[in-house]
């Protein structure tokens, strides 16, 4: 066996894995007061709306993609007339398109904090290593989509679920070009590095407002008619 390709592909993932989940669950009982995206946007927005529109959207299409295609086993795809290939097709247009999104986003974020002045004042050396990160992750994945057309669905694929659900065979990513590699592991680094940065924020999503009740208007109580009048 491949030592160094079981400590990246066996080892790695899952110590990557246990820090995100370990550490957020430390940073929120620990430092909670901390847990926030420390936004500068009264101190910019012109840059910032359109830059984390964009990248949000994408990143977010993005997950959803890898979550669908990579977890669910090409035989359920199968089962629904989705062959391998016609897979790869979607993966590959809808990859395009979320993948750009948020690369395009990231370089427009880390652009903003190297350009105007108020908000390098307010950068930390996190902050360009989350951006730097980001663009990383998203920059390569975006090169495979477009210069690879590496059939992933018989290895990635089942490395993945492996890794998931405690089934990791470290062997089906020998033969995986070292592009897909390089984004897999900055993937994992960036989800370990996680917990110790602002993508914490990632768990306060306002998901309940999709659920809340409308805003309700009551007509004014006439002092007459109040319970409270004398």
């Amino acid at each position: 066996m491949n030592l160094t390709n079981t400590l990246a592909f066996l080892v790695f993932p899952y110590l990557a894995l246990t820090t995100f989940v370990v550490g957020h669950a430390y940073r929120y009982i620990a430092d909670s007061f901390s847990w926030n995206a420390s936004s500068s946007e009264f101190l910019e927005k012109k840059i910032l709306y359109p830059g984390i529109t964009i990248f949000h959207w994408g990143i977010l299409l993005t997950l959803i993609g890898h979550a669908g295609g990579l977890l669910i086993p090409q035989s359920i795809f199968d089962m629904v007339g989705i062959d391998g290939q016609a897979h790869s097709r979607i993966a590959y247009w809808s990859g395009l398109a979320a993948g750009a999104a948020a690369f395009a986003g990231s370089i427009l974020l880390l652009w903003r904090r190297v350009t105007v002045k108020r908000i390098q004042v307010t950068t930390t050396i996190n902050d360009y290593v989350t951006l730097t990160g980001l663009i990383l992750v998203t920059g390569v994945g975006l090169s495979n989509v477009v210069f690879s057309h590496y059939y992933l669905l018989d290895t990635i694929a089942p490395w993945i679920r492996g890794i998931v659900f405690f089934r990791p065979n470290p062997e089906l990513m020998l033969e995986v070009p070292l592009s897909f590699k390089i984004h897999i592991l900055s993937a994992l680094a960036l989800l370990g590095f996680s917990p110790f940065s602002r993508l914490v924020h990632i768990w306060s999503a306002p998901f309940t407002y999709l659920l809340r009740r409308y805003i309700v208007f009551r007509r004014r109580v006439s002092e007459a008619s109040s319970p409270y009048a004398d």
